[in-house]
């Protein structure tokens, strides 16, 4: 029972997170550039950052906990699981690390840009997050492949 329940939890957590990315990346973010003006634009990103990013970090926080949950409690240790999940756990880690940036730096200078009302800067930002989204959204659509057919490649 624990271990299905660990599994739903990764995979919500997982498909918020990448779902998410995915959503803003090919259907806001079109749609808000072909008919938003800069300043509007910015603020809309904003706002919708600032309603995302904690569920991004409760995701992490969950996936981390019910990944190595299972890792040790499934297959008894890193050394003896599947190579698949050695490759689910090293793009993780880089997804994060990847978020973590946005989060601290790029994102936390769009937010002040936004307040000052620094168009040109934070134009500049938004565009820094969306080539780190970009890439984050790719991983993450990789990872959710090796999760559902890793095990049937060995």
């Amino acid at each position: 029972m624990t271990n299905s329940i660990m599994l739903a939890l990764h995979l919500l957590s997982a498909i918020i997170w990448v779902g998410g990315m995915f959503f803003a990346y090919m259907a806001l973010r079109p749609v808000a550039a072909s008919i938003l003006e800069p300043p509007v634009r910015l603020r809309l990103w904003v706002g919708v950052f600032s309603k995302f990013f904690p569920w991004v970090w409760i995701c992490i926080i969950l996936l981390l906990a019910t990944g190595y949950w299972m890792v040790f409690n499934v297959f008894g240790g890193m050394g003896t699981a599947p190579s698949y999940i050695h490759v689910m756990n090293g793009t993780g880690i880089i997804m994060m690390l990847i978020f973590l940036h946005v989060f601290f730096a790029p994102y936390k200078r769009l937010k002040q840009a936004v307040e000052n009302e620094d168009w040109p800067t934070g134009g500049s930002k938004l565009a820094q997050i969306r080539m780190l989204i970009g890439i984050n959204t790719i991983l993450g659509l990789a990872v959710s492949l090796i999760a559902g057919g890793g095990r049937y490649l060995a």
